[in-house]
């Protein structure tokens, strides 16, 4: 079942990266993202005030909302702290680099996550699977190879290391939920909803430096709709994957793995949207990350 959640959450999460890349075209990174954020809280805000008003309904269909401790709002904050600083640097590069090269480079997302579940969690990872992700790995450097033709240096593009860095925190924060829905034994819905909040606050403090104290930067915001649907579509992804989480089954490597299908949705369907280039160059990368996954899924 719980890959079955996985799939959903990688339905969302390509519709989220589509979206994701119209609002920040030409757009303020950093107000951008507080409004995505802010969007998905105000979303889940809404099943939290309806469980308080409605209780016993809210238990009954499953969407109870927990009180937690000090202790668990603050292991909350630190990934609050860890996906900002992520985000942050991510809408950096997808404003100025092609959606087709941000997303194979967040497809390598898996491989540290990979190595972190073998070390964190002791996961034991079999022949297929180890392939599967080398796959992975070297079709993202074919993809880099692609993206010289597009004016784009990957040693000297600053935001090439932006997205490389934002997709270890991601990684990172991968595993870091896995300790957070079984170890502390959240629900997704609690862990979605403090979480934003906390991630709220602390975008809050960067736009009070950053954003706010200049009138140009304000001017040049830009309100779209794509900015509800952002934050929208990526709870709706949060939930099914920590819902996925929750079973006691579930692997994190290939999970991580499996969420990388949402590639098939921004790669492919992103650029006929964006008319980006070298889109059929990019696709044979696109076959060889798709059969990478396949043998993880295959493995299991």
């Amino acid at each position: 079942m719980w890959m079955y959640l996985g799939l959903l959450a990688a339905l969302f999460l390509g519709l989220h990266n589509l979206c994701k890349k119209h609002a920040v075209q030409g757009n303020e990174v950093f107000p951008v993202l507080l409004g995505t954020v802010s969007s998905g809280f105000l979303f889940i805000a809404g099943f939290y005030l309806f469980s308080k008003f409605n209780s016993e309904y809210a238990l009954e269909k499953g969407y109870d909302f927990q009180d937690i401790t000090a202790t668990t709002h603050g292991f909350i904050f630190i990934k609050s702290m860890i996906m900002a600083s992520s985000w942050v640097l991510a809408y950096q590069a997808l404003k100025h680099l092609p959606i087709t090269i941000v997303t194979p480079i967040r497809s390598a997302g898996p491989f540290f996550t990979f190595i972190g579940a073998i070390i964190i969690y002791k996961e034991s990872p079999n022949a297929y699977q180890w392939i599967g992700f080398f796959l992975i790995i070297f079709s993202v450097i074919l993809y880099s190879r692609i993206g010289k033709k597009e004016g784009i240096n990957f040693k000297r593009n600053k935001w090439i290391f932006a997205i490389i860095g934002a997709t270890f925190l991601g990684a990172s924060s991968g595993l870091y939920d896995k300790f957070l829905i079984q170890n502390l034994s959240l629900n997704p819905q609690t862990l979605q909803f403090w979480f934003c909040l906390y991630t709220i606050l602390i975008l809050l403090v960067i736009l009070t430096i950053t954003w706010f104290p200049y009138a140009e930067k304000r001017k040049a915001f830009t309100f779209r709709w794509s900015i509800i649907a952002v934050g929208i579509l990526l709870q709706s992804a949060d939930y099914f994957y920590f819902k996925a989480l929750q079973d006691p089954d579930a692997l994190i490597m290939l999970l991580s793995a499996i969420k990388r299908s949402q590639i098939i949705i921004a790669v492919v369907i992103g650029g006929l949207v964006f008319k980006e280039k070298n889109k059929r160059q990019k696709l044979i990368s696109l076959i060889g990350i798709l059969i990478g996954v396949g043998l993880i899924l295959y493995a299991n």
